[in-house]
């Protein structure tokens, strides 16, 4: 075998809730880091059967098949198997009628946060407040709380202070979104212009200041110094996940780790953090806070994964922002970095960041031509299993088994 891609030994269903040894290890609660995936330590958990094995390139016949176009369907397989084992009879709920209720007046009562005076500055913090987002964020913030209410004290009644931390996620979210924008050049976001475009670079990043500082008020009066320190870290995260996203490795064996811990840091620490911070307002035990983070950090990978998916595989259109964004930005995620296997080549663009003519459009068809794009599915599939199988840990609830659809929503999703 050759490379450094990812490979693993897979025996499902029965066996499917594999301690992934790497992935778990990785930004976990309790540390960790990527030595097991990237120096190639098996998992030593108890009956595991499902491991990470040593980097290798996906091109055995098992490989092959699990990263065929239809390898989507692969995960389906391993949400019934998970599911199965813990409430068979039951069928799922739709995750956004079971939270619609907990999210009504969402946008509302964002801007009741953003008290603002000044017109302009209120028309720019309020410009991605106009409920055509998907709100996955907030979704999966009062699912969660529910679902930990319902293990604790099998109550469903959610605590205002853990809607107040839906509210406060979207908008920490929001003015990432805002600032993201204005680093990138970026001219549209969810279909329209972006801030920067219409207001200018200057007035944009105050905007996501403001949104920022909105937020940080909003969090104090939640009066808990854990849910405080805790959401305090996503801050940082974002902070540090765009300094990583500025720079590169030249060493090939750490790019990879590099590219996922930036996706933890910009995608998956929001999620990760704010599903233990409504944790911790449900219950006192330190078990169900790992739980709630471990779900939200590798459903939060598996979104961003998907994402990076879709630079290659969806239009413009769909995506609300233009097609190949990654490229051009000088960025290579995980379609790229599989694609470096069977096109060493790339290894000269990547460095260069994609800067000169016609290095995106190659690097493009290179990666069109490799199986880059459903090795990237693949592992976005199997930190949805790492997802499920520990939102399992909590007792069976129909906001816990809307958790579980969650990742099915997030494989699938096309925009």
């Amino acid at each position: 075998m050759m490379g450094w891609g990812w490979s693993w030994r897979l025996r499902c269903c029965g066996h499917h809730a594999a301690s992934l040894a790497g992935i778990r290890g990785v930004h976990g609660g309790s540390g960790g880091g990527w030595a097991g995936a990237i120096g190639g330590r098996a998992a030593a958990a108890g009956k595991v059967h499902c491991s990470l094995l040593k980097p290798m390139f996906l091109r055995n016949s098992v490989s092959a098949h699990l990263c065929r176009p239809q390898s989507r369907l692969l995960h389906s397989s391993l949400v019934a198997c998970c599911y199965s084992k813990t409430n068979s009879e039951a069928k799922y709920k739709d995750p956004f009628k079971l939270g619609s209720n907990d999210l009504k007046n969402l946008y509302e009562d964002i801007k009741k946060e953003l008290f603002i005076t000044t017109q302009e500055l209120k028309e720019m913090c309020e410009y991605y407040f106009d409920g055509k987002g998907k709100a996955l964020r907030p979704m999966l913030v009062v699912l969660m709380a529910r679902a930990c209410n319902i293990h604790h004290n099998n109550c469903r009644d959610m605590h205002p202070a853990q809607r107040s931390i839906a509210v406060i996620a979207e908008m920490i979210h929001t003015a990432s979104l805002v600032h993201d924008d204005v680093i990138d050049g970026s001219n549209s976001r969810r279909g329209k212009k972006t801030v920067n475009q219409i207001w200018g670079e200057r007035k944009a990043v105050l905007a996501g200041d403001y949104i920022l500082s909105a937020a940080s008020v909003a969090l104090a009066r939640v009066g808990n110094a854990t849910v405080i320190s805790v959401l305090s870290q996503v801050i940082e995260d974002l902070v540090r996940g765009e300094f990583l996203q500025l720079g590169s490795k030249e060493n090939e064996n750490e790019r990879f780790a590099h590219y996922l811990e930036k996706t933890f840091k910009k995608t998956a620490s929001l999620i990760a953090n704010s599903c233990k911070a409504v944790s911790i307002l449900a219950c006192p035990d330190p078990k169900v806070h790992e739980i709630a983070y471990q779900y939200g950090k590798n459903i939060g990978i598996a979104f961003q994964l998907i994402d990076d998916v879709l630079d290659f595989t969806s239009c413009a259109d769909q995506l609300g922002k233009p097609a190949a964004a990654d490229l051009k930005l000088g960025l290579a995620t995980g379609p790229v970095l599989f694609a470096c296997q069977q096109f060493p080549e790339l290894n000269a663009l990547i460095m260069r960041r994609f800067s000169l003519a016609g290095d995106v459009e190659r690097a493009w068809q290179y990666v069109r031509q490799s199986d880059g794009v459903h090795q990237t599915t693949y592992l976005a599939q199997r930190y949805c299993s790492e997802a499920i199988r520990e939102i399992s840990k909590l007792q069976p609830s129909p906001e816990r088994d809307a958790l579980i659809q969650l990742t099915e929503t997030v494989l699938t999703r096309d925009k």
